[in-house]
């Protein structure tokens, strides 16, 4: 999920810039066909709008920074000097998904020691609005000439991230405030509250005197607004309402559980946004900055993940993906299309169409588990079956299916995704008296049977699943935390975990393959082993995490009772997250964890979607793992299958929805699970 591509909110998708080396800092500016590091930035999103920061709160117009609309930066300058000096800054921190709040001090005039005497503090939200108040520490207040110099050139983000901004716009004063016109006809405003004493629209300054003292700040709100054709548009408009996600609660032993799960839903809340042709349908975007465009894989991955906050965001983005799906009786019908995205140095680009088209049928009938409406199922059941007769007809001469489509190798990960999409495919099928049931179960069957023969390189110490086999029939055995797929089975009929594509020996050497220090960072599983040949710890498919992977393991590894390993992976996942201040990015780097630099604390990726929809979903998925809810809400029952050496102490979760209702429940110091909250008549299973 590393940024293939740089796209706008609601842009459709630019070339492939280069994996290079980029410059440091958020406002670095990249050479052309590199991204802008964004590793150290403070990013507030609320899409269509977000707020790129640098740590010391200035907006200069370098790199990225800036408030964007749309894919549009509305405002790329936003300098503030007091008495003619800028702050020191001295904090920085997000304090919410939408929001970044910078704390600086200055000396006041008339200062005689080295103490400041004034403080600076500015809070900056995605929407355009930032609010600046300057106190006063000493016993009478100090009169000091505020100034803030201003500035935009109304550029694209992909031009932005490639280097190439417009100039700068001319201003014009408006209001209480100043106003740049685009070629276009677009407009951006900024009003100010206090109005200031003086605009100088030549310079983009706006200037104010200020008396701050001891409990009287001096406090300055800033608005930004675009227009389009004369039109007001705030940077909040459009934003999905209802309650998409349900408002979940973690609480336990463990003091990060709840910093954790509260960040992870305000980073999906964030990250929603409407499709455009269907207002009522929304979905994740799949990562800040760099992936904000149509429905993708990672969105519904992530919308599986996050299940158990509701079913709702699953059925409007398995929706949007339907309505792209191939049509016809041709050999790609039923193929949801989608993007190639780079493999790394070992394989040739996958295709996320392909991993889509796979992904429908088996999320569908996981909603339905966690208690998605009949109406939207019936709706959406004919897109699965589609999806099904694709598969099909997708195999190569031995059976497996090539990715990318229809000549290119056999991955491991892809028959996986197959796997699933025939044994949970066919649980939707037999409960809704559609045909074919019985022949995917045996399809399925016989994929296992083909995988174990011909994806699994026995050795004396146990064998080790093959990344892929080219399509010479050549193997590749690169280990890596792709291996995470194939524990992952998925919920099939009174919501147990559906047969695998490894038998029991198989998955206990593969539990002890992923928490091997080759696999294993500490902070998580690394893309590609270390000891394998073309790892490199920044490598997006070579070697860094993929913070879902390890969230993908530790489920897997939980549902096969493999308790020993989800507990090393599961405190390295926590440590990480903490590291990240619970905003945890789609990846970072794969150094090992160590005393001292640099694997005292998890290295970041410079390039790294943060927040990204499926690392923040892989939040979700980590803490319901532990409690192991498995629900079948068709059945009217739920079932908890905690995993028992209770390696974060006491874990409840509340505020959770199965069957379409509240839901909460617990596993204690002894690994008991107890359900506490549940819709009424659903019953506990075993």
């Amino acid at each position: 999920m590393a940024p293939s591509t740089a796209q706008a909110p609601g842009a459709s998708a630019g070339h492939p810039p280069h994996r290079g080396a980029t410059p440091h800092g958020p406002g670095a500016v990249a050479r052309q066909g590199e991204l802008p590091a964004v590793h150290d930035a403070l990013v507030g999103v609320a899409l269509p709008a977000l707020a790129v920061s640098p740590r010391h709160g200035q907006l200069t117009g370098a790199g990225l920074e800036g408030v964007f609309l749309a894919g549009r930066r509305l405002l790329s300058r936003c300098v503030l000097r007091v008495a003619g000096r800028e702050p020191v800054p001295l904090q920085s921190r997000s304090s919410g998904a939408e929001r970044a709040d910078f704390l600086g001090v200055l000396r006041a005039p008339g200062d005689l020691g080295p103490d400041p005497g004034l403080v600076v503090e500015r809070s900056r939200d995605a929407d355009g609005t930032e609010r600046i108040t300057l106190r006063g520490s000493g016993p009478r207040p100090v009169r000091v000439p505020v100034e803030l110099a201003l500035g935009t050139d109304l550029a694209d983000l992909g031009a932005v991230a490639a280097g190439r901004p417009g100039p700068e716009l001319s201003a014009s004063v408006h209001g209480t405030g100043l106003r740049w016109t685009a070629v276009d006809g677009t407009a951006v405003t900024v009003a100010a509250d206090p109005p200031p004493s003086e605009a100088l629209a030549a310079a983009g300054l706006l200037r104010w005197d200020a008396e701050p003292a001891s409990g009287a700040p001096f406090v300055l709100t800033l608005r930004v607004r675009a227009e389009r054709a004369g039109r007001p548009q705030p940077a909040g408009a459009g934003r999905p309402g209802g309650h998409v996600l349900a408002d979940a609660v973690a609480e336990g032993d463990d003091p990060r559980l709840g910093p954790l799960l509260r960040s992870c839903v305000a980073d999906l809340r964030a990250l929603l946004q409407r499709d455009p042709a269907h207002p009522a349908d929304v979905h994740l975007a799949a990562g800040i900055p760099w992936r904000c465009g149509p429905v993708t894989a990672e969105a519904l991955w992530a919308a599986r993940m996050a299940l158990p906050l509701g079913t709702r965001l699953a059925a409007t983005t398995l929706r949007a993906l339907a309505r792209t799906q191939l049509g016809g009786t041709g050999a790609g019908a039923g193929r949801i299309p989608g993007p190639l995205r780079d493999a790394g140095p070992l394989l040739p680009p996958r295709c996320t169409g392909v991993e889509a088209t796979l992904a429908f049928p088996a999320v569908l009938a996981e909603a339905w588990r966690w208690g998605l409406p009949e109406s939207d199922l019936a709706e959406l059941l004919p897109a699965a079956e589609r999806c099904l007769d694709w598969l099909r007809g997708a195999v190569d001469d031995d059976g497996f299916v090539p990715d990318p489509w229809p000549a290119g190798p056999a991955r491991a990960e892809t028959q996986a995704h197959a796997h699933r999409a025939a044994v949970l495919g066919a649980d939707l099928l037999d409960a809704f008296g559609r045909p074919g049931a019985d022949a995917w179960r045996e399809w399925a069957r016989a994929l296992r049977e083909r995988f174990r023969a011909r994806f699994w390189l026995d050795d004396p110490a146990g064998g080790r699943p093959l990344l892929a086999r080219m399509p010479d029939g050549r193997p590749l055995p690169q280990q890596g935390g792709w291996a995470a797929h194939l524990l992952d089975t998925g919920l099939t009929a009174a919501g147990r975990p559906a047969p695998g594509l490894l038998d029991k020996a198989r998955t206990e050497r593969l539990a002890r393959l992923l928490v091997s220090p080759a696999l294993d960072s500490g902070w998580g599983l690394r893309g590609l082993g270390e000891k394998e040949p073309g790892y490199q710890p920044f490598g997006h498919r070579s070697g860094a995490v993929r913070t879902h992977e390890t969230a993908v393991a530790v489920a897997g590894l939980a549902a096969a009772g493999q308790e020993g390993a989800v507990a090393t992976l599961l405190r390295g996942a926590l440590d990480a997250a903490e590291a990240f201040e619970f905003r945890l990015p789609e990846m970072y780097a794969g150094e090992r964890r160590a005393q001292g630099a640099p694997g005292a604390s998890p290295v970041p990726h410079p390039a790294a979607c943060r927040p990204a929809a499926v690392a923040a979903a892989a939040g979700v998925h980590l803490l319901t793992a532990v409690l192991g809810i498995r629900p079948d809400a068709p059945g009217r029952t739920v079932a908890l299958d905690p995993v028992r050496s209770a390696p974060l102490g006491e874990v409840r979760l509340s505020g959770l929805v199965v069957a379409g209702a509240p839901f909460a429940a617990r596993v204690g110091r002894l690994g008991l699970g107890m359900v506490e909250e549940a819709a009424p008549g659903l019953q506990l299973g075993v």
